[in-house]
């Protein structure tokens, strides 16, 4: 009687701690896969949300004080340059100047700069 249910018991005890660790390690395995899972949704959202992120920072650059002066003082120096060029020189450094005058806003620039750039803008 005794051994009958001390052999049930023990039974009963080998046969839960397999289906324990079996039931700890599949959910080990379960927590694994979602953030597999999680990840590679952070993949497939960061195609979409990449060139926005970079999009932002780049505008934010773009209005930082250093590039701004930075773009002013270049500008200011093709500016001296044109008015020392001749011929095809000043036609090269009319075009580099509205190019470079594109990636700045016009407020920014000082009222000379900005004339000049105009001034520029209208000839053809």
């Amino acid at each position: 009687m005794y051994r009958d249910e001390f052999k049930e018991v023990q039974g009963n005890f080998y046969w839960s701690a397999p289906r324990i660790i079996l039931a700890l390690l599949i959910l080990v395995v379960v927590v694994y896969g979602l953030g597999f899972l999680a990840t590679g949704g952070d993949l497939a959202i960061y195609r979409f949300w990449a060139p926005k992120q970079e999009n932002a920072r780049r505008v934010v650059f773009e209005n930082t004080q250093s590039f701004v002066q930075g773009k002013i003082e270049h500008l200011s120096d093709l500016q001296l340059a044109y008015g020392q060029a001749e011929g095809n020189q000043k036609a090269a450094l009319r075009t580099d100047i509205l190019r470079e005058a594109r990636q700045i806003d016009n407020d920014k620039l000082p009222v000379d700069l900005r004339a000049f750039i105009s001034g520029l803008k209208g000839t053809l």
